[in-house]
């Protein structure tokens, strides 16, 4: 005699194996240019975090190219500067020209990139590379969308656009 296994159909369960396996981890990828065109940029990120992520922004130029990867963050107000220090270290001496962004970090760094997403990103030889983006839906992290800017060690500055994902 064989037995007969009936299985219930259960909404909340079905709902809850979609959120643990869609909102792991979100990925996306952005453009980015510099203001002359010779140098372009194509960003992806993944987040895992709620709060930070990797990103990834492969540099193409006239005759090289280069990588730079590293941690993201997403400044809220509840932000600690504590918590940020790979965005400071390591320092590359060249920078400079960003609000609240020395070499040393303080308070005011966090109230004013508030809804934004930083980047210390290391690339070969040493090479930095810094990234600031505002978010379009600060609620959704890099999801929603931002634009922004990142410089390279030699100081040019680079636009970019990350699309809604």
């Amino acid at each position: 005699m064989r037995a007969l296994v009936t299985m219930t159909w259960n909404p909340l369960v079905f709902v809850l194996l979609i959120v643990v396996t869609v909102g792991c981890k979100s990925t996306g990828s952005g453009i980015g240019e510099s203001a002359t065109g010779d140098v372009q940029v194509r960003f992806t990120w993944q987040q895992s975090d709620p709060l930070s992520g990797t990103l990834t922004a492969m540099v193409s130029g006239q005759n090289d190219s280069e990588t730079y990867t590293g941690k993201f963050y997403q400044i809220t107000r509840n932000s600690r500067i504590d918590t940020l220090g790979p965005l400071w270290h390591p320092w590359h001496p060249g920078w400079r020209g960003w609000e609240y962004w020395d070499s040393e970090p303080e308070d005011a760094f966090v109230t004013h990139y508030t809804g934004h997403v930083l980047a210390n990103l290391a690339g070969p030889d040493g090479k930095r590379m810094r990234c600031e983006f505002q978010l379009l839906r600060a609620t959704e992290g890099m999801k929603g969308g931002g634009e922004g800017r990142c410089q390279l060690p030699s100081g040019k500055t680079i636009k970019a656009d990350f699309p809604p994902s």
